[in-house]
C-alpha cells in the first residue's frame, strides 16, 4: 500500500487527504481507532473519484456515513477511509425528491419533506442514517401505532437511485436492483457506492405527519437509547422472526450486564450501549457472550447484523 499512497493524494489532492483521523467520533457508538488516510467526498464526482482510484491503486477502503450499525475495531482502519458528504435535496416534480448518498435521512431530508407536505420518509424519524446508508441497509421502523403497526422499509418510496457499480460505471438503477430484503440490499454482496437516490412520496397534511412523526419519536424513547448518554450501534443481531434477538437474550439473564464500560442496554437487550469509555474488545466480549448462552441454554443462534470495521 504505501507505494500507491503517494500517487492517491496526488490524484485526490494532498492537501484533502489527512491522516491517523480518530473514527470514534464519527460513528454512534463512539468507539474505535483511527484510519491512515481520510478523505471527505463532498460531491458525487469526487467520491466516484475517491473510490474508483483506491480500486485502481489497491488501496483498503471503507465508505462512511454517519456510523451507525458499525463497530470499529480498537486499532482502526488500514487504509483509506472515506466520508460520504455528497449533499443537496432537489424536487423534481410535486412527489419526487432526489437526495445526495451523504444527506441525513433525518432531521435533513424527513424535515424538508413534511415541510412540503410530503409522507413517506416520515415514518424513519429518529434513526440516524444517511441516504446511501439508508438504501444499503433497506432503513426500516415498526410502526407502533394501531392502525398502522407494521414495519416500514426505505424500499417502499425509493424509486430509482444512482451509482457507481464495482466495476466503474456510473449508471442509474431502479428499485427492483437493489434486491431489498430485512436489514439486506445487493450492496451487502456487491462493491457498488450510493451517489444519490429518488423517492416517490405521497402527498399529506404536514400537522398529521407531525404527529405520526411525535408518537414515533415517543415510541423510539421508551425503548431505546439517547444516544448522546447511551452511544450505540443500534441492533446488535439480526431479526429472529417470531421469537426476538433481544428477547433471547433477556431470557437469559443478560439485560443490564456489564464488562469495562460496555453494557447490555437494560431497556433493550439486542442492543449494547458505551458508557463513556467502552472498548471494541469490551463490545466483542458481550456480543460472544450473548451468542454463547443463548445457544447453550435456548438452542438458538445469533447473527450478528451490524459490520465489523478495521483491526479487532
Amino acid at each position: 500500500m504505501g507505494l500507491a499512497i503517494p500517487e492517491l493524494e496526488r490524484r485526490l489532492g494532498g492537501a484533502r487527504i489527512e491522516r491517523s483521523v480518530a473514527l470514534a467520533p464519527m460513528t454512534t457508538f463512539r468507539i474505535g481507532g483511527p484510519a491512515d488516510l481520510f478523505y471527505r467526498a463532498r460531491t458525487a464526482d469526487e467520491l466516484c473519484e475517491a473510490v474508483s482510484t483506491a480500486r485502481e491503486l489497491e488501496v483498503p477502503h471503507f465508505l462512511l456515513g454517519k456510523g451507525a450499525n458499525i463497530l470499529v475495531g480498537d486499532k482502526g482502519f488500514r487504509g483509506l477511509v472515506i466520508r460520504s458528504e455528497v449533499g443537496g435535496i432537489d424536487y423534481l416534480d410535486e412527489t419526487r425528491v432526489r437526495a445526495g448518498a451523504g444527506v441525513d435521512t433525518f432531521p435533513d431530508l424527513i424535515e424538508s419533506t413534511v415541510g412540503r407536505g410530503l409522507a413517506g420518509l416520515h415514518h424513519f424519524v429518529g434513526i440516524p442514517s444517511t441516504v446511501g446508508g439508508a438504501l444499503w441497509q433497506n432503513l426500516h421502523f415498526l410502526s407502533p401505532a394501531p392502525d398502522r403497526e407494521r414495519t416500514v422499509f426505505i424500499e417502499e418510496v425509493t424509486e430509482s437511485a444512482e451509482i457507481l457499480t464495482e466495476e466503474g460505471e456510473r449508471r442509474t438503477v431502479g428499485v427492483e436492483y437493489f434486491e431489498f430484503g430485512y436489514d439486506q440490499s445487493i450492496l451487502h454482496h456487491r462493491d457498488d457506492v450510493v451517489l444519490s437516490a429518488v423517492f416517490r412520496l405521497e402527498p399529506a397534511d404536514p400537522a398529521t405527519l407531525r404527529r405520526v412523526i411525535k408518537e414515533n419519536l415517543e415510541w423510539r424513547d421508551e425503548r431505546h437509547p439517547d444516544l448522546w448518554l447511551y452511544p450505540c450501534a443500534g441492533s446488535i443481531f439480526q431479526k429472529i422472526d417470531g421469537i426476538g434477538a433481544g428477547r433471547l437474550i433477556d431470557e437469559c439473564g443478560l439485560k443490564g450486564r456489564v464488562h469495562g464500560s460496555a453494557q447490555i442496554f437494560h431497556k433493550h437487550a439486542n442492543i449494547i450501549v458505551n458508557l463513556g469509555a467502552a472498548t471494541s474488545a469490551e463490545v466483542c466480549h458481550l456480543i460472544e457472550l450473548s451468542q454463547e448462552t443463548v445457544r447453550r441454554e435456548l438452542g438458538y443462534e445469533l447473527e450478528p447484523e451490524i459490520m465489523f470495521v478495521g483491526e479487532f
